[in-house]
C-alpha cells in the first residue's frame, strides 16, 4: 500500500475493488445518538476548531498529489476535505502531521485526530485503534515487467516460484504470503518505492500492492511495467481502507457517519472516477 513517484500520473483502477487484508466492514463504535452529537463543538478532538490529520511522507499518487495532502487533490486527500466539511470544519482548520505507515496503526496515544494513509481494516489492527467506515474497497494485485518469468501468469498457482517482495506491514505482504505461499521468502521493504527499484534491478520478479498503487507504479515508475493480475479476496472478505482514529477515541462514530453519507450521497464513487480512472485488471485464478 504506498508507493509514490513525483510525476503525477492518470491511474488506472477498478471501481469499487478491494485490496490489502480481508477487513470487516463495519465501524468501530455505533452511530451517535442525538441530533447535535456529532456538531462541531462536540466533537472529540485534540484542538478545539482544528482537525489534526495523519499521512505518511512521501505522500503518494494516486491517493496525494505532488506529495502535498494540503492541496485537496488525490483520492484520499479529496476524501478527507470531504469528510472535514461533513464534520463543520473549514479546509484552513484541517492541519496535517508526517505519520509514518507503521506508526499510525501502533499501539498507543496518538496525536492526531484520525490518519488516512491506506489502511487496510482489519480486526487484528482493531485491537490497537479504531476504524472509520471503510471509505474505499480494495484489492491486491501483483504487479511484474514485460518479460519476467510471471509477466503471463494465469494463476495463483503460477506465482509460487516466483521471487515476490511487498512493503512491510502491510495487507499486500501478508495476503501474498497466505494466498500465494510463495516457495521463496517474501522480501520485505520499508517503502513501495524500494521494492520498485529491486523490481527494476532484477531481485524481484513481482511485488504484490493494492490494485490502484499498482496501476501507478506500472504507469509512471516502470518503464514496462505490467500487471500481472488481481489476487482474490482473502477469505472471501472484502478489504476496505479506512481513517485510523486512537483506541476509544469518541471521534469514531461521528467519523464513520461523515464517511457513510459521503458514501450515500455518491460524494465517494465521484472521487473515485476523478482520481481512479476506470479500467479492467485481470482476475488470477
Amino acid at each position: 500500500m504506498r508507493s509514490r513517484a513525483v510525476a503525477a500520473v492518470g491511474v488506472a483502477l477498478v471501481l469499487g475493488l478491494g485490496a490489502c487484508a480481508p477487513e470487516d466492514e463495519s465501524s468501530s463504535t455505533s452511530t451517535p445518538s442525538g441530533a447535535d452529537a456529532c456538531a462541531k463543538d462536540k466533537l472529540a478532538v485534540k484542538t478545539a476548531g482544528t482537525l489534526a490529520v495523519g499521512t505518511d511522507k512521501p505522500a503518494y499518487e494516486p491517493w496525494f498529489s505532488n506529495d502535498d495532502p494540503a492541496n485537496g487533490k488525490g483520492y484520499e486527500s479529496a476524501v478527507t476535505y470531504a469528510v472535514a466539511k461533513k464534520l463543520g470544519f473549514e479546509t484552513a482548520e484541517v492541519k496535517w502531521q508526517t505519520v509514518p505507515f507503521n506508526s499510525a496503526f501502533a499501539p498507543g496515544p496518538k496525536k492526531f485526530d484520525f490518519d488516512v494513509n491506506q489502511v487496510s481494516i482489519s480486526e487484528d489492527r482493531r485491537k490497537a485503534v479504531d476504524f472509520s467506515s471503510g471509505y474505499y474497497d480494495v484489492r491486491q494485485a501483483v504487479i511484474t515487467t514485460a518479460g519476467s518469468k510471471i509477466a503471463n501468469a494465469k494463476s495463483v498457482a503460477e506465482l509460487a516460484d516466483a521471487k515476490l517482495g511487498a512493503q512491510v506491514g502491510t495487507t499486500s505482504y501478508t495476503t501474498a504470503e497466505e494466498l500465494i505461499k510463495p516457495k521463496q521468502k517474501m522480501a520485505p521493504y520499508d517503502t513501495n518505492d524500494l521494492a520498485v527499484q529491486a523490481l527494476k534491478n532484477k531481485q524481484l520478479d513481482g511485488i504484490v500492492v493494492d490494485l490502484p498503487t499498482g496501476f501507478y507504479m506500472t504507469a509512471a515508475q516502470l518503464d514496462d511495467g505490467k500487471i500481472v493480475g488481481q489476487l482474490p479476496a482473502s477469505s472471501g472478505q472484502v478489504e476496505q481502507f479506512g481513517f485510523v482514529l486512537e483506541k476509544g477515541s469518541g471521534l469514531t462514530g461521528c467519523l464513520s457517519q461523515a464517511v457513510d453519507a459521503l458514501k450515500s450521497d455518491g460524494t465517494l464513487a465521484n472521487l473515485q472516477k476523478e482520481y481512479l480512472t476506470t479500467q479492467g485488471a485481470p482476475e488470477l485464478s
